[in-house]
């Protein structure tokens, strides 16, 4: 009333660690790219020789999550260079 209320502070948009050190440094996606490649690779190389049967659904859950961060720093980047 008569001009002392709180004004209403819109709120700052959430961002993840992830999108923070994205931004800061681009460099750091193709860094965590080529990371999640390697160990792709490393676990494809390690059922082509014949593990444990027992380990191929561990070692598919690993892929399959190394994957899915790898969609999303191409997600992140997409953004960022929106911007």
């Amino acid at each position: 009333m008569f001009g002392l209320e709180k004004e209403k502070k819109k709120p700052t948009k959430f961002q993840f660690d992830l999108e923070v050190e994205i931004a800061k440094n681009p460099t750091k996606a193709k860094e965590i790219t080529s990371l999640c490649e390697q160990k792709v690779d490393q676990i494809k190389a390690k059922l082509k020789s014949g593990t444990h049967p027992d380990s191929f659904e561990p070692l598919g859950i690993l892929i399959h999550g190394y994957n899915a961060m790898k969609r999303v720093v191409k997600k992140i980047e997409k953004k960022e260079a929106t911007k």
